[in-house]
């Protein structure tokens, strides 16, 4: 049983200990899907205000959901469309303070406010996205897309 519990004054430290976890969740687990999940599962227990997380893989040039914590997702997404194929189609990663002024956003959960998202690479190939919304404006700042960025990195072994 893994009982992680991740809280730190400082969001180096906070992301520091995440990319522990999650490196100690997925190494040795060949299985794709099953490390989206506990990484989904485990940022959505160790960040604070979100009201999303989790991944859309590459299937055929289009994204698909996988793996999530929270209300139910828009299934299909085609790159170059709203955050999340943005970051696909430009394999960089998408912050964005006001959804709502995002030209193209997708609406899956009207609460959201702010989302990041993080595309996951290997070999210059798109795996994946990694998808965090929060229901505050402004919610993801530099430090945690340098976070999030270095959990892509882990995950780009892993799925």
């Amino acid at each position: 049983m893994y009982d992680f519990r991740i809280e730190a004054a400082d969001k180096a430290t906070l992301y520091r200990d995440l990319a522990s976890a999650l490196q100690g969740l997925v190494g040795g687990e060949r299985d794709g899907v099953a490390n989206m999940a506990n990484a989904a599962a485990l940022i959505w227990e160790s960040l604070p205000d979100l009201n999303w997380c989790g991944f859309y893989r590459n299937v055929g040039e289009e994204l698909v959901v996988g793996p999530f914590q929270g209300r139910p997702a828009c299934i299909r997404i085609k790159f170059g469309e709203g955050v999340c194929g943005a970051a696909a189609a430009t394999l960089e990663t998408q912050r964005v303070e006001d959804v709502h002024s995002f030209d193209g956003h997708i609406a899956c959960d009207a609460a959201s406010e702010s989302e990041i998202v993080v595309p996951i690479v290997r070999d210059g190939k798109l795996l994946a996205v990694l998808d965090l919304d929060s229901p505050k404006k402004a919610r993801f700042d530099a430090d945690d897309e340098a976070g999030c960025e270095r959990l892509a990195q882990i995950l780009s072994s892993a799925i």
